[in-house]
């Protein structure tokens, strides 16, 4: 016997419409900007680390994810320093790391772990990777 758990999911909005994301890119013309604000809620970028982190540090509840492209600041050193600083100031905002460096995507059980997609990062993907890192939220429309 297989037993399925139906929920109603048609008046659902999608998961991330309205959550605030910061992009870490090498300009704010990159395709991860685009690519990132066609799955929902408004869009900052960032095109230094440090203004990155220190706009997340200074505004903690503002942010409901953080995506960054590691290869643009210096590869998956620069993702593990920012998931490090991060950490240190108790961050919670979900975190996407794309770096070519991964050897696979990644998609962590823990809540505190970042999502790491190995770049190039197709649509599916990035998608893939956005609803993992925001699994817990859900927003309702309203009727």
């Amino acid at each position: 016997m297989q037993f399925t758990r139906d929920f109603d999911t048609e008046q659902a909005l999608p998961v991330g419409w309205g959550v605030r994301v910061l992009v870490l890119a090498e300009s704010e013309a990159a395709p991860l900007v685009s690519r990132v604000a066609a799955l929902g809620g408004p869009v900052e970028v960032e095109t230094e680390l440090y203004a990155a982190l220190a706009a997340m540090i200074d505004d903690p509840g503002g942010y409901g994810l953080f995506v960054m492209d590691c290869d643009a600041f210096g590869g998956g050193e620069a993702g593990a320093l920012a998931r490090r600083t991060l950490a240190a100031v108790q961050s919670r905002v979900p975190m996407i790391l794309l770096c070519a460096e991964h050897e696979r995507h990644d998609f962590p059980q823990e809540r505190n772990a970042p999502v790491t997609l190995r770049t190039p990062v197709s649509t599916v993907s990035l998608k893939v990777g956005f609803e993992h890192a925001l699994r817990d939220r859900l927003a309702w429309r309203a009727a």
